[in-house]
């Protein structure tokens, strides 16, 4: 199938047409504002570092994220989390009620939550049993109303990547937007595909900086792709939604590149660590390949396991419930302190 995309045959028709907000910092540009007076905000003016509204495309974030990943600043829009990014898909492709997207279970759960919100149909279908996208069953589920394919690489829950065949097959033969979620990308040895959106133009790469970057409590998600998809996102955000702390705290961060790069040497090494354990784990069944900060499990029994560990201060994750995970725990990896006594409980159990 040759892929005829085209952005214009994919935007709601009330976004089309529509005029974005117009914030008042967004009514001038190219300006030295260091002697300016700020009248036209109706903020406070006295000065406390958060008294005057926060950029609104977040500039300065932008260009660090720019820089660091070789794309231009209009290939970039940045939210209040991933989850927000993933909405505003929702909001601007598809159309209520007539639309539908495509996801691959068992996988994040908020593809799923965000379709119902939006009232579109949510078409599952699952993984294969190794946790890989079954091609001719997705394009067999594929109509004229199919707006969006999500993927999440490396996987939540499973721990791997999708494999590059099966990911440019869908953006070769799809003619809609493939959407590639890479929030535990920084922990796998494959390549991002954001080198690849001037390549594909149905190509949306979402990433976080609340894995790797250790910064889930500022709630910042960015969102790759060609600068007209971003111009579409760009009319439908919230004007301020990314506060000015968390810009702050970004920039900060993402200063660091050194100290990040040290911290993702310490989970990986910390896998390692706990996989070789889980190996001798009498009632671990299997323990699936990943390449992510967490290690999905199969277990004789999952409540049974999950309540004990719960019982000597350790919280994980059942997955049981979720699609082909029956019997199934989900371990974040921790510091080498908290791997220990985790370590430590499981070897106990019987």
């Amino acid at each position: 199938m040759e892929n005829k995309f085209n952005i214009n045959n994919l935007v709601r028709e009330n976004v089309k047409t529509m005029k974005p907000y117009s914030s008042a910092r967004d009514e001038f540009e190219n300006f030295d504002t260091a002697d300016m007076i700020f009248l036209d905000a109706n903020e406070n003016p006295f000065e406390n570092g958060v008294n005057r509204y926060p950029d609104p495309q977040q500039v300065t974030v932008k260009s660090v994220l720019a820089q660091q990943n070789g794309v231009d600043k209009n290939q970039i829009l940045l939210g209040n989390g991933s989850d927000e990014v993933l909405d505003l898909l929702f909001r601007a492709f598809c159309e209520p009620k007539k639309d539908n997207v495509i996801t691959l279970p068992p996988t994040y759960g908020m593809y799923g939550v965000l379709a119902n919100l939006n009232a579109i149909e949510n078409r599952e279908i699952l993984l294969s049993e190794d946790f890989q996208p079954q091609l001719e069953v997705i394009m067999k589920a594929v109509d004229k109303n199919t707006k969006m394919i999500f993927l999440c690489s490396p996987n939540n829950p499973t721990g791997n990547s999708f494999s590059e065949e099966s990911v440019q097959y869908l953006l070769d033969n799809f003619n809609g937007l493939v959407v590639i979620d890479e929030a535990y990308i920084d922990f796998s040895d494959k390549a991002s595909w954001i080198q690849k959106i001037n390549t594909y133009p149905n190509l949306i790469i979402t990433q976080t900086l609340s894995k790797a970057y250790g910064l889930a409590g500022i709630r910042l998600g960015i969102c790759y792709a060609s600068a007209a998809i971003i111009g579409v996102l760009n009319k439908i955000k919230p004007p301020y939604n990314v506060n000015e702390l968390t810009q702050q705290r970004a920039l900060d961060r993402l200063a660091n590149p050194i100290k990040i790069k040290e911290e993702i040497n310490s989970i990986i090494e910390q896998r390692e660590q706990l996989l070789k354990v889980l190996n001798e784990v009498n009632f671990v069944s299997k323990i699936y390949p990943t390449e992510a900060n967490f290690i999905l499990i199969k277990v004789d029994n999952a409540n049974q396991r999950y309540d004990e560990l719960i019982a000597k201060g350790i919280v994980i994750r059942n997955r049981t419930r979720q699609p082909l995970c029956e019997n199934t725990l989900r371990l974040t990896i921790g510091t080498e302190e908290e791997n220990k006594k985790l370590m430590a409980a499981l070897k106990t159990l019987n």
